[in-house]
């Protein structure tokens, strides 16, 4: 069996933006199933570290995002200058 980050790579590569949207959409709703059933007692503890996951994945991914959007814009008027 391949090497699970080989296997994550390889269906990256023949995915789509809409496999990547229902594969965040099932993430999303398994963590607010996950979210729904936190003793009271816990969810101060569960907000808090969950919003720092949050807040660590989000912040690398729109990086990428910005980068992808300024070199695409830059290439868009590079090309229309000709």
């Amino acid at each position: 069996m391949k090497n699970i980050f080989e296997l994550g790579n390889e269906y990256a590569k023949k995915s789509s933006w809409k496999d990547f949207a229902l594969l965040k959409l099932c993430l999303c709703a398994i963590g607010i199933v996950i979210g729904t059933n936190v003793p009271p007692q816990y969810k101060k503890t569960v907000t808090r570290v969950s919003a720092a996951v949050f807040i660590a994945t989000y912040i690398p991914l729109m990086t990428k995002v910005f980068k992808i959007m300024l070199h695409d814009s830059t290439e868009i008027t590079v090309s229309t200058e000709h």
